[in-house]
């Protein structure tokens, strides 16, 4: 099992932190363009799961799986959304990253009188804290190909 990355981005499609583990293909466009291209994806993912599902979707798409990665999704109740793609073994990543949202980034990005929630996320020590949380996950191993 493996984690590959992680994106955070804000309502307005604004993406404040992009971190990675085991990634071992670039995209073969530049970060912003990746950026936009998750960012739609994921806007237009949201948009056909509640206007195409047959029953009442309260929580939306958490994940959403290709022939090579999965990818988990968890949105914040103001609109925050945390991306991340793992290897197909990963189960559901939801509570995870809810606990990257209430443990990490409310402690370290809104609660810092210095951060501006808008904009990319600086913080060394939320950095440091994200990827001691990844790093400790027990789904976070290098897998061997």
């Amino acid at each position: 099992m493996t984690i590959f990355n992680l994106y955070i981005f804000d309502r307005e499609g604004t993406c404040l932190y992009y971190g990675e583990w085991n990634r071992r293909k670039n995209a073969g466009i530049s970060r912003d363009e990746e950026f936009k291209l998750m960012y739609g994806m994921i806007f237009s993912m949201k948009s056909f799961t509640q206007k195409m599902s047959p029953m009442d979707m309260k929580t939306g798409f958490q994940n959403i799986q290709t022939s090579r990665y999965k990818l988990h999704y968890y949105e914040t109740p103001s609109g925050l959304k945390f991306i991340m793609n793992t290897d197909l073994t990963v189960d559901n990543m939801r509570v995870h990253l809810h606990q990257m949202y209430s443990s990490i980034y409310v402690e370290y990005v809104v609660k810092n009188p210095l951060a501006s929630l808008s904009e990319p996320i600086t913080s060394e020590l939320f950095k440091t804290k994200l990827d001691d949380y990844v790093r400790g996950l027990p789904m976070f191993a290098a897998k061997l190909s």
